[in-house]
């Protein structure tokens, strides 16, 4: 691919939930699928002229990572059984989201439960993935679901084969910290990200899993703290914020009054590096393309976060704790990037503004390696600037 360069940028939000906003930056230059530069316009000026050069005018508007679903279950390809929808990952790119992470392919039809099969379900769905983006959008499938039966053996073979997370441990039968424990020890020695159920039971053979099961178990991500959809009590949260270290996950398909605690607590603890943002879609609460953005708007309209530090929840911290190299406006990153602006009729004046108010941004460009995806979303309200190609 060429160069793109993306000039007249309002606010170019980092990702880095230290530093979320890149003070005077105003230019972001993209080339073979990284970010080449962040600066201002005398980097514009650099590669300004270059042979196959875009150049695209923001107008104004802000510049952020693209989304990262850290909580999605997919099936095969861009289609949900349990709600029977076509394209949600398709719909789910027009809201912002240029990653998603399985948790689990719990939803396939005949699902296998024994070793073999959930193992070669694994290995099927990683590579099903990785060979075919739902719209260029990049999915990391091939969670395994935690079956009785599954050996070290197993997880050699399923890392061989390029399979690196264990989806929703409680998914499967092996559900309490006796059995969970030693499996997950197993899987994490082998490199695997392991992500573990939290709350009241989502699905028909899915368990409810308590504080003190997690931290028996030890995973590396909390998965839907504010219930999917069903929550633990605040008492429970505390005990996560104070007594571990671990990531903690909320959801869109969960409890709002969780959520709000649990963001507030982690900003009172000065760890607000432990928050990500999911969807826990599709499932039976349903399928919600702009569940990111929304979990972005609510934390910063009702939990004193700033539109920034959500933005980063939702990016890059979920890279750092899943080691993508995505998720941060920096250079030699992932070119997944996303123009945003206050959506017309928002009391907000930028993007900032309008998701401290409440409102859901307006997506006016979404670029995946460095490629536009899509041009105007048909999902967001239209933006008040008018960013286009030049």
């Amino acid at each position: 691919m060429g160069t793109v360069i993306i000039k007249n940028i309002g606010t170019v939000f980092s990702g880095d939930m230290k530093h979320p906003v890149i003070s005077g930056a105003s230019v972001v230059v993209m080339r073979d699928k990284k970010i080449a530069a962040v600066g201002g316009e005398d980097v514009a000026a650099q590669y300004a002229g270059q042979p196959d050069t875009t150049v695209v005018d923001a107008d104004g508007a802000s510049l952020a990572p693209g989304l990262i679903d850290s909580h999605c279950h997919v099936a095969l390809g861009d289609y949900a059984p349990r709600q029977k929808t076509l394209d949600f990952i398709d719909s789910a790119l027009h809201g912002g989201v240029t990653t998603c992470i399985s948790a689990g392919e719990c939803h396939v039809p005949g699902r296998p439960k024994d070793p073999a099969g959930v193992k070669a379900m694994a290995i099927f769905m990683h590579k099903s993935f990785t060979n075919a983006r739902p719209s260029g959008v990049k999915v990391h499938g091939g969670a395994v679901i935690l079956e009785p039966g599954l050996t070290e053996a197993d997880f050699v073979e399923m890392a061989k084969e390029g399979c690196w997370i264990v989806g929703e441990v409680g998914l499967g039968a092996v559900n309490r910290p006796d059995s969970a424990a030693p499996m997950v020890a197993m899987a994490k020695k082998h490199g695997f990200k392991v992500q573990m159920h939290c709350g009241g039971t989502s699905i028909p053979g899915s368990s409810t899993v308590t504080a003190q099961d997690v931290i028996s178990t030890a995973p590396t991500v909390v998965s839907h703290v504010n219930g999917g959809p069903t929550a633990i009590s605040q008492t429970e949260v505390d005990t996560l914020v104070d007594k571990t270290s671990l990531v903690l996950e909320i959801v869109q398909c969960g409890n709002i009054k969780i959520a709000d605690h649990v963001a507030r607590r982690l900003r009172d603890k000065g760890a607000l590096d432990r928050l990500i943002f999911g969807n826990d879609a599709p499932s039976g609460t349903g399928i919600i393309p702009l569940g990111i953005l929304r979990n972005i708007a609510q934390t910063a309209a009702l939990s004193g976060i700033s539109a920034g530090e959500c933005i980063a929840a939702a990016t890059g911290n979920t890279a750092r704790t899943y080691g993508l190299n995505t998720g941060i406006i920096a250079p030699d990153r992932e070119a997944d990037v996303l123009i945003i602006d206050a959506p017309m009729g928002s009391v907000g004046q930028d993007a900032a503004g309008a998701i401290e108010a409440g409102d859901l941004p307006a997506v006016a460009m979404v670029f995946i390696d460095g490629e536009v995806k899509v041009k105007k979303s048909r999902n967001t309200p239209p933006p008040k600037r008018h960013p286009k190609f030049l």
